[in-house]
């Protein structure tokens, strides 16, 4: 790959999608609406939006500068500009082997959801829900599932950047977009409906700024924006130079937020409206929602076209994740993109068979593990994201001069930098100490 002539995204719209395409994914659908149910509602929105403004944007604008600068991958990248730092390419890396072991799995899920959803058979089931994820999760199926969602990944990212992501990306996103929005409109109709909106809408400041709260939203932030993970340092070294960092960057988090709160605005109401409970955690999407499909009109086509949403969510960042292991291999192991494809592919299938199939009981910290998706999740979301996201800003805030985030973030001074030393102070003190603090609340330490 190293011989081969360096793709790029087509324009400024393309690199947003591209990059929105990494940032929205379960996080935004699955993950943020239950933490949120259970962290207060508008409490935790309110907590997400600083932490996003506070601590994501400025490792985001970090990641694209060390990538667009060297136009390489993760490790690549650190390596160029300083070789002992390339371990932080590495932690990329590894995070997204952790998270593509537990990802695909859940994606799985959802293609099985809209199958059953399609054929009409799970609303034809003489038994519950609960009963019926509880049946499909211990069965042959979700291998089956995974596989599949593994396949479509791969066929993705082997049409290469500009055919494969950069296309896909394009294409999905305003699909995405639409189904969201479509969903909003009809839950809105829903008989008490207002009470979800209030419950989402209205902050509880007490509960805005508890510890617990302020640790899961920014968290969240990391998890949701794919920052930490050497995702943003790949796609940005596929960035033209004329690329506006800081606008991209602004444009990637606020339609992760919209798209976070478009989820929120849709299963809130529709929780509400079937007097269900909003803290349901992690089943909320395959137990509650079904549920709630269930007493709709055309619940069949509803519940397809939700599941449909989770899918193309999940697809948008599984070829993030993907690629930058994939990048890895072509350029750092002169593997053809083909190869390093086949390779990433054969990787991923062997953790998520682990994950699905290895099951074990242990305690650490404080934290009880049953499997190893317990240890993906933990470990990738409490330890490798916040380290990326740390080290990162100290990497480009302190061991790089600070003419070159300068240099990057004005494109050489054809850009306004008026903002430039507001953005700095935040990634050389203010990023880094907050970070710190999710890291060592996250291990148990606080």
């Amino acid at each position: 790959m190293s011989n081969e002539k360096r793709a790029s995204f087509g324009g400024k719209l393309s690199a947003i999608l591209v990059a929105a395409g990494s940032a929205i994914g379960l996080g935004s659908i699955w993950r943020f609406p239950y933490l949120a149910g259970e962290h207060g509602g508008a409490a935790f929105l309110l907590v997400y939006l600083l932490c996003v403004l506070i601590i994501a944007i400025p490792v985001m604008l970090c990641e694209f500068a060390v990538g667009r600068r060297t136009h390489k991958n993760a490790v690549g990248g650190f390596r160029q500009l300083s070789k002992p730092w390339q371990i932080l390419g590495f932690n990329g890396i590894l995070c997204a082997l952790f998270i593509s072991g537990y990802y695909y799995v859940i994606a799985g899920w959802s293609l099985d959801y809209l199958v059953n959803s399609i054929n009409g058979s799970l609303y034809n089931s003489d038994i519950s829900f609960a009963q019926q994820y509880a049946q499909f999760t211990a069965s042959p199926w979700p291998i089956v599932y995974t596989l599949i969602f593994i396949l479509l990944t791969h066929f993705i990212i082997a049409r290469g950047v500009e055919k494969g992501i950069e296309k896909a990306s394009n294409i999905m996103m305003p699909i995405l977009f639409i189904i969201l929005i479509l969903m909003a409109i009809r839950v809105a109709f829903m008989p008490g409906a207002a009470d979800g909106y209030r419950f989402f809408l209205t902050p509880d400041f007490a509960q805005a700024f508890s510890a617990d709260t302020l640790f899961t939203a920014a968290g969240q932030a990391f998890f949701s924006l794919s920052v930490g993970m050497g995702c943003m340092v790949t796609y940005a070294s596929y960035f033209n130079e004329k690329t506006n960092l800081i606008g991209t960057s602004l444009s990637v988090s606020l339609l992760t937020l919209f798209v976070a709160t478009l989820a929120g605005l849709v299963i809130f109401p529709a929780v509400f409206s079937a007097g269900l409970e909003p803290t349901e955690g992690p089943s909320l999407i395959f137990i509650t929602l079904p549920e709630i499909f269930k007493d709709m009109p055309l619940a069949t086509v509803w519940s397809a076209i939700f599941f449909i949403l989770i899918g193309l969510a999940a697809l948008t960042s599984t070829i993030s994740f993907h690629e930058v292991i994939t990048a890895y291999l072509a350029e750092e192991h002169k593997m053809s993109r083909k190869a390093a494809t086949y390779t990433t592919t054969a990787i991923t299938i062997v953790l998520s068979l682990i994950t699905l199939l290895v099951t074990f009981d242990f305690n650490f910290l404080g934290k009880q593990f049953t499997s190893t998706f317990d240890i993906y999740d933990y470990g990738s979301a409490n330890i490798l994201l916040p380290l990326g996201g740390l080290f990162t800003c100290i990497f480009v805030g302190w061991v790089m001069k600070p003419q070159f985030f300068r240099e990057e973030i004005t494109n050489y001074g054809k850009l306004p930098g008026k903002i430039v030393p507001f953005l700095f102070i935040l990634v050389r003190y203010i990023a880094p100490i907050l970070i710190l603090y999710i890291f060592l609340k996250g291990i148990g330490i606080l």
